[in-house]
């Protein structure tokens, strides 16, 4: 389990201190509570004690500072100097071996499997055998509490690290997504550009001779968008400059009528409806309203050879059903020719929405019809 908000910041500005402070520190106060007995208790036989014991404490206290490197040698010396420490009689009675406790920590922390096990088995193996059975008792339940600890602090560690690689990898997930999404985005805006300017342009010549306002027409429909699409793309080559990662600015269902009017002309009228009581969509649903519509617009300006489309927006209860249809030449429904058909399917999946495209069941054309549901 990972640690508690409050305990956090606390848990990251000890783990950000030099590994060799913290274990000078831990030394010294080792050592400090290991000689405390010298100074708090009087020697019942009189005089001071014997200087034994403070050279033993020095030392236990000592060797922590390459605990990291040597665990389980640090712990061996901590062990033989709590032994050694009962060879002068002459000392006062250590409550708790706090060296031992921290050397066993660290093996629980560091070491492998089986050295770590077998320090545990020796340490609480020897009290049990050097020691009274109450002493025996308290020792073994320090000795388990910090080896579980340890590994605690490990656990702990790694749940940590693991979800730091998954928020790495969702981050580099959800860029991946939307670098997809400004790519798919781009190619609907410049495929959509691109056949309107050349299907106006390639009418444009022919109707100049005898239909000048149509030719004008045919070019300031060029002119518009080619504007329009370098307005989108700007936006959303601005937002890939930024970094404070706002998502680009994305069409919605209010743009439609823009839409369908730039698309209109060069030998096929598009005409554009609502009917019922307009709802509410989700954000996505209303980007991939208008990105269909789009792709549609533009595989009838491509391909259809049409003379009449229209664009149509039923709402009924809040569920809105799109339906684009020509009366050109059709086609299968399976998208052979390109990825229009399946960019639609796509769109229309991610948002949860139902869609159909192929032939006119009532005359000669093509028809795409999605199905959105209300927002929630």
């Amino acid at each position: 389990m990972s640690a508690s908000p409050v305990l956090q910041p606390l848990t990251r500005r000890l783990r950000a201190l030099p590994a060799a402070g913290v274990d000078v520190a831990l030394a010294v106060g080792v050592a400090v509570a290991g000689l405390w007995p010298f100074f708090s208790r009087t020697n019942p036989a009189g005089g001071p004690w014997h200087a034994w014991g403070v050279v033993v404490v020095l030392a236990a206290a000592g060797v922590l500072g390459w605990r990291r490197r040597f665990p389980v040698a640090v712990l061996l010396s901590g062990l033989v100097g709590a032994w050694a420490y009962d060879f002068a009689g002459n000392v006062p009675a250590q409550p708790v071996w706090y060296g031992v406790l921290i050397a066993l920590y660290t093996v629980a922390v560091r070491s492998a499997p089986w050295p770590r096990v077998a320090a545990l088995a020796v340490t609480v193996g020897g009290s049990l055998l050097t020691a009274s059975s109450e002493t025996a008792l308290r020792s073994g339940i320090l000795f388990v509490a910090a080896y579980a600890i340890g590994r605690v602090a490990v656990a702990s560690r790694e749940r940590a690290e693991w979800l730091e690689r998954e928020r790495l990898a969702e981050a580099a997930r959800a860029a991946e997504r939307e670098r997809a999404r400004i790519a798919r985005d781009m190619h609907d805006i410049l495929s959509h550009a691109v056949s309107l300017m050349v299907v106006q342009a390639e009418a444009g010549p022919v109707a100049l001779p005898g239909d000048p306002a149509r030719a004008e027409a045919a070019f300031d429909a060029i002119a518009s968008a080619g504007r329009d699409a370098m307005a989108q793309l700007r936006r959303m080559l601005a937002v890939l400059k930024t970094d404070d990662g706002s998502p680009a600015p994305q069409p919605t269902l209010a743009d439609l009528p823009l839409l369908v009017s730039g698309a209109s002309g060069a030998g096929t009228d598009i005409a554009f409806s609502v009917s019922g009581e307009p709802g509410e969509l989700m954000p996505d649903a209303e980007v991939a309203a208008y990105r269909i519509t789009q792709e549609a617009l533009t595989n009838i300006v491509k391909h259809a050879d049409a003379r009449h489309a229209g664009v149509r927006l039923d709402w009924q209860d809040g569920t809105l059903t799109l339906e684009i249809t020509d009366d050109g030449r059709g086609g299968p429904a399976t998208g052979t020719g390109g990825h229009g058909l399946i960019g639609i399917r796509e769109r229309a999946t991610a948002c949860g929405a139902e869609v159909t495209a192929g032939p006119r069941p009532d005359g000669p054309g093509f028809r795409v019809r999605a199905r959105f549901g209300a927002r929630a």
